[in-house]
């Protein structure tokens, strides 16, 4: 083996070799287990999240596939139709064209032709982090064969009454012309005014004040226009008069009614709110309650349209907003301004603000679809993890509204509707069986529609779909029902809740078994990751590194404002002044598993991945020294009698708790605590403690044969067992290790990916050895520990006490004297009655044992003072200085956070310092 780890030399030649050899295709006879990755945008690349999510699916899928599963990780890509459309639309404008210009045809033809340019970007991002899919059967949502599905369904659903068309409201882009769903719309707050307008009250109709008017108040002005009614509460008294009446619409002259509902809240502004049902979902709800005419003021564009007074026609919708206040203030019916923070909806693509709008839709009923999707949770067919994700599910599950299917797009599954010139519409799956089905005239005009469906309807069908369906392909048998989906919380609605319903409804299966809902990735501060905030990192970076300027450079490229690039370039070099170093996939493996704890959000700190680099290293100098210690050596792989010393069998017990810890943990999908299991037994039990307790096995020359090769077996077996159960979540180091350790330990194969995964054998639990050894650890900790306090040499031989053991503890000191003498570094030991009186010593406990090491000889105790005193001083000196710093309110105003950040932790750590000194100082002074 190479003298250190370098993960970029062996990581790729590995997953090249694995990916070439098919060892990622389903293997075997085995129970069929599948996980269906959320196919991520074609336009995109892989982020934080997507690192974190693909790592618990490799793990589970690479856990299942060494446990003898058919284990299919199924991949794919989704073709993400605004998203996409507007990549290959602005690449266009940039030579001066507009994809009217080429008209559908040639624009399509042009997408697909990006979409094989950059296709491959996430698919080599997925090599370079290790998962393990089965290639051969990638997936795209616009395949031909998820095509013909995504029509079968339309038109089957069609036929049934599911899927309708109508007019209602939608999320309106007015700069892409497309009709959105809710989570591409970002709704921050923002800024803004609450105006003000009095109503006039029609056929001299007064207030109870004796006003003739009443108040309105509104952060839309525009939107009066298409007013249809004027509500007040029910329990309003001020207003229970006016019930009934109507007022008179300014700028309009059209008559409204002033209507009693619920959802107006009395104590806001003045308690009374103008209705408009055309564009405002909440005022749609009311419109319908009372039978409120629908009154559309917007053209596509979001411009005022015919509908409203021959003033206001074609102007924006906020140019319009400026004319009609200033129409108010004219005729005296604007009563004041006041400034008014408010959520304005933009979408997310276009970032303009989003109108609800009415328009001719696609929709599908969902209230069928919905209870055996609800039912399906209900019964335990369909598991959440964390459970309480199932109240989020349920919740928007009992409450769904018909889903807009329809987008006003090119790039897409085109609805296979066509029309006739009186606007009638037929459907199936071309223009030819349309004609047959319907019995039209061969002389009939059609023209098919121009929308496309929505993304979220065909990665709904995605489990099965993808499969083969709707022939029952033996895929389509062993793999549909899939066992886990991995996804984050924000589309539980529109992306889990829609596959449920879809594959209930079309295959009678659930489409998995387990949705394992992970938290958000967030950086070190807890901050939400974003372009604009300079917090944004990039998984593959923390793979292979990334300088300082290359950094900077890639986080500001694309910032159309100078001020905003300034800003993030300021946050990246006070974060990494150095850069990013490379940790190897490994490590961010490792690193992504340890924070997987039950669907909580995640801090994401570099000093923690720094630290599980620092554990691949340890991996590798401990294979390094079982190597040095073993090859060409018998180590038992041919059953040869052997004797296991009481360390052997400790480490192989602990051994088996921690396969049982590890293999429990993975059932209950907390990848924290496997991890955690295996870092423990790696880091503390075997480097830390079995690989020193075996030097005096292996350094013994009174060693018999059965000795050494019962240690010998021992360091490489156990070592093999842990590569095996650490390999789902650390692939690459695993892999290059195990091919040398593995023939040693009499394993065969030809990878370690297709090897057993270990379980634990409660035969190998030896509870004694186990008992024995924590005994031995007491009493080389406890003297280790007097060492350090006491500033001896762990090179001086010391003498050793021992007082208060009871008949156990003796046997135990005679049984490991050898271990003690080894690792302690001990020059004797020796029992002291309980008449004998102890010398000047210091004291570590061991249960009710004492272990005393004479200082007599080992410190000069007042130099030793002295020493500490001056440590003291000058620590206390250091931290005063600090804390100045911290105190200034100037330094900790004007300094960046990290600087101040960096002060904070000196601070802990000086103190830290200054409080051990004194415990060691008070030590040396009562001996």
């Amino acid at each position: 083996m190479e003298k250190t780890y370098q993960p970029q030399t062996i990581e790729q030649p590995i997953y090249q070799k694995w990916e070439e050899s098919g060892y990622f295709s389903p293997q075997g006879d085995g129970t069929p287990f599948s996980i269906m990755i959320p196919p991520p945008n074609v336009t995109g690349s892989l982020h934080m999240g997507h690192a974190f999510q693909h790592t618990l699916m490799d793990a589970m899928i690479r856990r299942e596939r060494m446990s003898g599963k058919q284990a299919l990780w199924q991949p794919g890509s989704d073709h993400a139709g605004i998203a996409t459309q507007m990549v290959v639309e602005r690449q266009l404008l940039a030579d001066g064209i507009k994809r009217h210009d080429l008209g559908r045809e040639k624009f399509l033809e042009k997408v697909w032709d990006w979409k094989a340019q950059s296709g491959g970007t996430i698919s080599g991002q997925m090599r370079v982090l290790g998962d393990s899919v089965a290639w051969e059967k990638e997936r795209f949502t616009m395949d031909p064969g998820m095509s013909a599905a995504v029509q079968d369904v339309f038109i089957r659903l069609y036929d049934e009454g599911i899927i309708y068309r109508g007019q209602r409201l939608v999320n309106w882009d007015p700069k892409l012309h497309t009709a959105i769903s809710d989570l591409e719309v970002l709704s921050e707050e923002e800024n803004g005014f609450m105006w003000h307008f009095r109503y006039p009250l029609a056929d001299g109709v007064k207030t109870a004040e004796g006003k003739d008017y009443i108040v309105v108040a509104t952060t839309r002005p525009e939107t009066m226009l298409g007013d249809a009614a004027v509500a007040v509460a029910p329990d309003d008294e001020r207003y229970a008069d006016l019930v009934g009446k109507e007022v008179l619409l300014p700028l309009v002259d059209r008559r409204i009614p002033i209507i009693a509902d619920s959802y107006v809240d009395k104590e806001f502004g003045t308690g009374c709110v103008k209705i408009t049902p055309a564009h405002d979902f909440n005022d749609n709800e009311v419109g319908k309650r009372h039978d409120l005419p629908l009154i559309n003021i917007f053209n596509d564009d979001a411009a005022i349209n015919d509908v409203a007074p021959e003033k206001y026609r074609g102007l924006d919708r906020f140019d319009a907003r400026k004319v009609i206040v200033a129409d108010f203030d004219a005729l005296g019916f604007l009563e004041k301004v006041d400034d008014h923070k408010l959520k304005v909806p933009r979408g997310d693509r276009s970032g303009v603000a989003i109108e609800p709008y009415l328009t001719n839709q696609w929709y599908v009923a969902v209230e069928s679809l919905a209870k055996p999707a609800i039912e399906a949770v209900e019964n335990g067919d369909i598991q959440f993890v964390p459970k309480q994700w199932e109240n989020t599910y349920f919740s928007w599950m009992r409450d769904l509204q018909d889903w807009c299917i329809s987008r006003q797009l090119w790039w897409g599954h085109r609805i296979p509707a066509w029309y006739d010139a009186e606007g009638k519409f037929y459907v199936g799956n071309s223009e030819e069986e349309v004609r047959t089905k319907y019995q039209l005239s061969a002389d009939l005009e059609l023209s098919q529609d121009n929308d496309v469906l929505d993304t979220w309807f065909s990665s709904a069908l995605w489990t099965f779909a993808t499969q083969g369906w709707p022939e029952e392909t033996e895929d389509f048998l062993k793999f549909s029902e899939s066992d886990v989906l991995v996804t984050g919380f924000d589309i539980i609605f529109f992306w889990v809740a829609r596959m449920i319903m879809m594959t209930l409804k079309f295959t009678d299966k659930v489409p998995f078994k387990t949705v394992y809902i992970t938290g958000l990735i967030r950086d070190e501060k807890g901050q939400k990751m974003s372009k604009s905030k300079g917090n944004v990192i990039d998984p593959l970076d923390l793979i292979s590194g990334i300088s300082l300027e290359e950094l900077v450079s890639k986080r500001t490229s694309g910032m159309m404002q100078p001020a905003l690039a300034k800003k993030v370039e300021k946050a990246t070099r006070e974060a990494y002044p150095d850069g990013i170093q490379a940790y190897g996939t490994d490590a961010l493996r490792f690193t992504l598993c340890s924070l997987a704890s039950g669907g909580r959000d995640i801090k994401f700190d570099l000093n923690r991945l720094e630290g599980y680099r620092n554990f691949c290293n340890k991996i590798w100098n401990a294979t390094r020294y079982v190597l040095m210690n073993t090859e060409d050596q018998n180590c038992g792989q041919n059953g040869e009698d052997v004797t296991l010393s009481l360390a052997d069998q400790w480490i192989i017990s602990r051994l088996q708790r921690t396969e049982e810890a590890v293999n429990h943990a993975f059932d209950t999908h907390r990848y924290d605590l496997a991890s955690q299991a295996l870092y423990e037994f790696m880091w503390h039990e075997y480097c830390d403690w079995y690989l020193e307790l075996s030097k005096p096995v292996l350094w013994d020359e009174n060693a018999t044969i059965e000795q050494l090769t019962g240690t010998r077996r021992t360091l490489v077996r156990v070592l093999e067992v842990f590569l095996r159960l650490a390999h789902p979540m650390m692939p690459f180091i695993t892999e290059e290790i195990w091919q040398k350790v593995a023939p040693m330990a009499g394993v065969e194969g030809d990878t370690i990916m297709l090897a057993s995964y270990p379980q634990a054998n409660s035969e190998r639990v030896n509870e004694q050895a186990e008992a024995d050894v924590e005994w031995v650890k007491g009493v080389i900790e406890g003297i280790r520990n007097i060492r350090g306090e006491m500033n001896i040499a762990p090179s001086k031989p010391l003498t050793v006490l021992m007082r208060n053991g009871s008949t156990e503890d003796h046997g135990r000191l005679d049984a490991n004297l050898a271990f003690l003498q080894k690792l302690a570094k001990l020059e004797s030991v020796a029992w002291l009655s309980e008449t004998d009186e102890a010398p000047m010593s210091a004291t570590a406990l061991v249960g009710d044992m004492e272990v005393l090491v004479p200082m007599a000889g080992l410190i000069d105790k007042e130099a030793e003072l002295a020493r500490l005193q001056k440590e003291i001083d000058k620590s206390e000196k250091d931290l005063q200085r600090i804390m100045g710093k911290l105190n200034n309110e100037s330094f900790v105003a004007k300094a960046p956070d990290a600087v101040v950040e960096k002060e904070k932790a000196k601070a802990s750590d000086l103190e830290m310092a200054v409080h051990k000194l004194q415990q060691q100082k008070q030590t040396i002074e009562s001996l």
